[in-house]
């Protein structure tokens, strides 16, 4: 759907002076530390190892700036939500990804990656509620779709379904990164974000 004809990793940073120039529109990704982050960022992108991928989760401790195709950028956050990382340390994560997240004009949506068979814990819906608060829109992607039996992805979806009932035009879509189901919706989600 998406020709992607360049994506290169641009900079990584904890500041705002660190960003790059917001001359064009972005797109961010959030979501805990072993959902599939970085995976799913290379399976839009169609690369194997542009964003990091790590067997140890928590491993994104800064937010990383990639440009597409010279046009868009995509935004790897900070994972959360990984108990073995010193809470002192996770309250800084929250810190440099708030201020981010309030001050970038160019920030066109956020996409909460969460694990299909876990659905939304009270971590990413107090996330919803902050970018509800705050005006930033939102869309939710279940990973690992690969791994749930057919007879179960109603079920799954369903529960994730109800708890965006309190988060009304927020829409949830399937992914799997190894499949590569549910990146052409993702991406119609995205374009619609970064185009408007």
């Amino acid at each position: 759907m998406v020709k992607i004809t360049e994506a290169k990793f641009i900079t990584s940073a904890v500041r705002r002076e660190q960003y790059p120039a917001p001359e064009l529109p972005e797109v961010a990704f959030s979501g805990r530390s072993n959902v599939g982050k970085s995976s799913m960022i290379n399976c839009l992108l169609n690369r194997h190892r542009l964003a990091r991928t790590s067997s140890t989760p928590g491993h994104t401790r800064l937010i990383n700036f990639y440009l597409v195709n010279r046009r868009w950028y995509f935004v790897d956050l900070p994972g959360y939500g990984y108990a073995r990382v010193p809470a002192e340390m996770r309250r800084s994560w929250k810190k440099i990804v708030e201020d981010y997240l309030q001050t970038r004009k160019n920030l066109k949506l956020v996409v909460i990656i969460i694990d299909l068979r876990r659905g939304l814990e009270d971590d990413e819906l107090n996330f919803l509620f902050w970018l509800r608060e705050n005006g930033i829109p939102a869309l939710v992607v279940a990973t690992k779709a690969d791994k749930v039996k057919k007879s179960q992805r109603q079920v799954a979806r369903k529960k994730i379904q109800d708890q965006l009932q309190e988060f009304p035009g927020v829409p949830v879509v399937e992914f799997s990164a190894r499949t590569k189901e549910g990146r052409d919706e993702v991406w119609r989600y995205l374009i619609k974000a970064l185009e408007e």
